[in-house]
């Protein structure tokens, strides 16, 4: 073998050396198996041979048959049925559409709910629903839904809060809608579709409100006016030191389902055409002559200013006469709605003699007035006149009367005694309204913080808004003492409850030059010894010859506060 290798080796030699070149070692030493160290995946030392003849016609057939496929089928699409594809192609359509963002519920402060939103068989949007619970009405609103054109395109996309909690807290409840692109095909039928920014839910509210106690007072106040003949009536009651507002109603009262919806075509014109306006939220929209119940604010400025000691006695026969400013020949005669004999302070409150704040108020003989300008200032550090800040729309200021004020509305605009002695005793152009006054007794129960209202329930650590009141405590005590005089023996002993302590002052504002109507009111607060609540009610325009009104009101919904909701009275 060694031989053989040899005889070979020289042949190769000898060859390449007849053709005058040199010998490259790789040439010699080809086999594989004499590299100890071959790597195979680099082809080191491997030897190339051609490609075969059968390998080559395989691979040629291969790619021709590829080829022929791709052909058959660009010829399927541009020519055999590119027309209708093309048909296809233009008559879908791709269009971006709103995802509708569920609005937030309404919520009461036990958690039920009073707005909701349900399934809308024939739109986009969730259709909004209300509580079958009378007396929510103006608190909770209504809202008007996202409105399409004739061809199904959407031009407003949003909820939009008309009234009460929908609208003040719209932005709050409508979250944010989304986005998605759709393919429609030429029927209408939908191909595909792609969420490209998903909607996010609007947040909850979550009120003051009890929902219960609030339907039972609205209830009350309604029977009374259709039972007494009152056009309509209002009531609150609020939490003396936060603000947030136990009740809030208003009567009559529109359907906030009714008005959503938009289809019931009669009961809505109903609501129009009804003369004593259920959409007037009396409690914040309503504008009322107060009567007595201005006389604790009265009293307290006559305590600031010194104005009488709370126990200098007045008599009131029932009258007092001063000159007439026209006819210097006869008197001008102010009365009293009864002779109530001697009285001071606290006990002027109680039985709300008018002589004696004729006279405190306006001066009479040798007693000095406070005056009009004093009056004028000390009721309006109470709030009236002002907007108190509540949370939903619709609120009035009113009007406390001044001089300047006659100038401006009267031909005859000269102030004179006669206007202050009417103005002492919640008269003349006095207009208020039912939220300004629960805030103003409010702060009488206190101790002197007028609070902003508010109809939602504060968070926990959340800042209480209020401004403190530059009076004496001790003179506000005086105020509470009358005012709880007038339930023990007083005008308001309609509210002398066995096991609850109520204070009060009940009021009776003549309306019109023949004092034919008039406007019932009480307010107070309860307990009388600590405070919870403060509460005001307005009957409005009823016959003057009724007993019946505010008072019963709301010694209805006491009694019924007792049974069903002691948690308030404690």
């Amino acid at each position: 073998m060694h031989r053989l290798w040899k005889k070979k080796f020289m042949k190769i030699l000898s060859l390449e050396t007849s053709r005058g070149s040199e010998i490259d070692p790789d040439e010699i030493f080809l086999d594989s198996s004499n590299l100890p160290h071959f790597d195979t995946n680099q082809f080191e030392g491997r030897m190339e041979k051609p490609l075969s003849q059968r390998t080559f016609l395989f691979v040629s057939i291969t790619f021709l048959l590829v080829g022929f496929v791709f052909l058959g089928k660009l010829w399927a699409l541009q020519v055999t049925n590119g027309d209708s594809f093309g048909i296809k192609s233009e008559n879908n359509s791709l269009k971006h559409t709103v995802i509708f963002a569920n609005r937030g519920l309404v919520l009461d402060r036990n958690g039920e709910q009073l707005a909701y939103n349900g399934l809308n068989p024939d739109g986009d949007f969730s259709l909004r629903h209300y509580a079958n619970t009378e007396g929510l009405s103006h608190l909770v609103g209504y809202i008007k839904y996202p409105s399409l054109d004739s061809s199904g395109f959407y031009y407003d996309d949003k909820y939009h809060g008309k009234s009460g909690v929908e609208s003040s807290y719209d932005e709050h409840l409508s979250g944010r809608n989304g986005l998605k692109i759709i393919e429609i095909d030429a029927l209408g039928n939908l191909q595909s579709e792609s969420v490209l920014d998903p909607p996010k839910d609007g947040k909850n509210v979550k009120l003051a409100v009890d929902s219960k106690l609030n339907e039972k007072f609205f209830n009350f106040i309604k029977q009374t006016a259709q039972d007494r003949g009152f056009r309509g009536g209002a009531g609150a009651i609020m939490d003396i030191k936060t603000g947030e507002l136990l009740s809030l109603t208003s009567y009559p009262e529109f359907s906030s389902e009714i008005l959503t919806q938009g289809k019931d075509k009669t009961a809505i014109n109903g609501f129009i055409e009804d003369k004593n306006n259920p959409f007037i939220n009396r409690a914040v929209s309503g504008l009322y002559t107060p009567g007595s119940i201005i006389k604790p604010f009265i009293a307290t400025g006559v305590l600031e200013e010194n104005i009488i000691n709370p126990l200098k006695q007045i008599l009131s026969t029932g009258s007092i006469s001063i000159p007439n400013p026209y006819d210097r020949t006869k008197s001008s005669i102010f009365k009293d709605w009864k002779a109530h004999g001697w009285v001071d302070l606290r006990h002027a409150l109680a039985v709300s003699s008018d002589v004696y704040f004729y006279a405190v108020g306006g001066g009479f003989e040798d007693q000095q007035g406070l005056g009009i300008s004093k009056i004028n200032d000390y009721i309006k550090t109470f709030g009236f006149g002002f907007e108190t800040g509540i949370d939903i729309e619709g609120e009035v200021v009113g009007n406390v009367p001044n001089p300047e004020w006659k100038e401006k509305t009267f031909e005859d605009g000269n102030w004179r005694l006669g206007d202050t002695y009417n103005s002492s005793i919640g008269q003349y152009g006095f207009q208020i309204t039912v939220i300004q006054s629960v805030r103003a007794v409010a702060s009488i129960a206190n101790g002197g913080y007028l609070l902003a209202p508010t109809v939602r329930q504060l968070e926990k650590d959340e800042e209480i808004e209020y401004n403190k009141l530059p009076f004496d405590g001790d003179n506000l005590q005086i105020i509470r003492e009358g005012m709880r005089l007038a339930v023990t023996e007083g005008t308001a002993s309609g509210l002398n409850i066995q096991g609850l302590e109520i204070a009060a002052k009940t009021g009776t504002a003549e309306l019109g030059v023949a004092k034919n109507f008039v406007n019932s009111w009480s307010i107070g607060y309860f307990p009388y010894k600590n405070p919870r609540y403060a509460f005001a009610v307005v009957m409005e325009s009823g016959s003057s010859s009724n007993t019946i009104g505010a008072t019963f009101v709301i010694r209805q919904l006491f009694d019924w506060m007792k049974i069903n909701t002691p948690q308030y009275l404690e």
